[in-house]
């Protein structure tokens, strides 16, 4: 075989419960989950949010890269959706070291606080997150480590994309950026915590910091299980933006800005995201909006 190579994982979208308890609930988008390895050892990128959808990514692992030695899981932001399944994949692989940035170890523990725990996740998914948690531990300073005591791996920290403290793990040998939220796919991005212009383009400066890595592989945090990871998705990733941005501009309502991006983006998956970031959109001032 190669002496590295890459598979990813799409965790398939899932129903949630309505956070007010009334109404059906919505479907949260499909996560990406990525695997690096060598011979003998792999790190895993990012995990998906539920018990039953990190028992699956188990048995992927064991599948695609039997008899390695999971020694890092990298963590690309503090959503919860990319970081609860750790202590599963822990109890499974208990050589492993659950790694990311200082930001991102903050974030992490801003999210498992007891009131914001219970009302964005056990809300929506009540009984199916894996508990207690189990958070990573800070990168040193460099933002850096080694597979094998060989093949690099570099943190690149990008500021902003989808939340604050957003990364992506770069690896050179295989000009690979494994992107978490800095980069989405032909799903609709979550802009709940980018709803001004102001942070809209802190993201679009987000991506370019993984353009100017020039990579070959470009793995996006949400995407389709069917879609090629290639550098595309970093245009497509900010052309959205800029549209959304556009939209907000003649839009009188948030109505106006879910039909106006289904009209440019039919293909794109998962509505549901869309219109939160419509929502979130006119809950600030319309100066800051656009």
């Amino acid at each position: 075989m190669a002496e590295l190579r890459a598979a990813v994982y799409i965790a398939p979208p899932i129903l949630f419960a309505s956070p007010s308890g009334k109404g059906k609930g919505g479907v949260w988008s499909p996560i990406s989950c990525t695997l690096v390895y060598a011979a003998n050892e792999a790190v895993l990128v990012d995990t998906p949010i539920t018990i039953k959808q990190t028992e699956e990514l188990i048995s992927w692992i064991k599948r695609i890269a039997p008899g390695r030695k999971l020694s890092y899981i990298y963590i690309t932001h503090g959503h919860g959706d990319h970081f609860f399944g750790i202590p599963q994949l822990l109890k499974e692989f208990p050589e492993a070291v659950a790694v990311a940035t200082a930001g991102t170890v903050a974030h992490m523990e801003q999210q498992i606080q007891e009131k914001e725990y219970h009302d964005t996740w056990e809300v929506r998914f009540p009984g199916q997150i894996y508990r207690p948690f189990k958070l990573a531990d800070p990168l040193p300073s460099r933002n850096e480590f080694r597979l094998a005591n060989r093949w690099l791996f570099r943190a690149i920290e990008c500021g902003h994309s989808d939340t604050y403290s957003s990364t992506a793990l770069w690896q050179p040998d295989l000009k690979l950026a494994v992107c978490g939220d800095v980069v989405y796919g032909q799903v609709h991005q979550m802009l709940g915590e980018a709803n001004t212009k102001t942070k809209r383009e802190e993201w679009i400066r987000a991506v370019e910091k993984i353009e100017a890595l020039d990579p070959a592989y470009v793995v996006p945090g949400h995407c389709q299980a069917e879609e090629i990871h290639g550098a595309w998705h970093l245009t497509n990733t900010k052309k959205y933006l800029v549209d959304f941005g556009e939209v907000l501009k003649t839009a009188k309502d948030r109505r106006a800005v879910i039909e106006g991006m289904n009209k440019l983006y039919p293909d794109r998956f998962n509505p549901a995201a869309l219109i939160m970031s419509a929502v979130r959109a006119f809950e600030v001032p319309k100066k800051a909006r656009i």
